[in-house]
């Protein structure tokens, strides 16, 4: 099953089950998939428990008021791109890390490119940051999603960010 969350850079398409949410990305600008608000209303009350929830904690993430997400996941990966999944839901909101601190962390310190392709390959966008993870010296890099949402996304923590 599929829900539609209509955030302020694009609809997002969340997918999964009862096992937890499998998938959440953003759509293709020219895609047509997305419920209408009422649909969207009965949609919301039918699907299951880990995709409302992951409806709602985006919802949250949205307004500025959720800092961490703790929806149930069901995800399909390799241990390596698992193991820097893990590591990517330890970056504190409003902060970024780079690649080669991630990949230091997971204990494989010249694998920077592996945890690029771990993060292009990360099936739930924003829910698992890997909007927080930037070049060595700073740079946006590397957001399948595009880079102007990556932007997007960390002035938005920045903002909300509690001090």
């Amino acid at each position: 099953m599929a829900l539609y969350y209509h955030s302020p850079i694009g609809i997002i398409e969340l997918c999964g089950d009862e096992a937890g949410l499998q998938s959440c990305s953003f759509l293709p600008a020219s895609s047509r998939k997305a419920s209408r608000e009422s649909e969207m209303e009965a949609r919301l009350n039918e699907a299951p428990a880990p995709l409302i929830e992951a409806w709602w904690q985006l919802d949250e993430y949205f307004a500025g008021c959720r800092k961490f997400f703790s929806v149930k996941l069901n995800l399909q990966g390799t241990p390596f791109q698992k193991k820097v999944w893990a590591e990517l839901q330890k970056i504190p909101y409003g902060q970024t890390r780079s690649y080669g601190e991630i990949a230091r962390a997971c204990g494989f310190p010249g694998a920077s490119r592996a945890v690029g392709q771990a993060n292009h390959h990360n099936p739930v966008v924003i829910i698992i940051p890997c909007h927080r993870v930037v070049g060595s010296d700073g740079r946006l890099v590397g957001f399948g999603a595009g880079l102007w949402r990556k932007k997007w996304l960390l002035q938005h923590e920045a903002r909300h960010q509690e001090f």
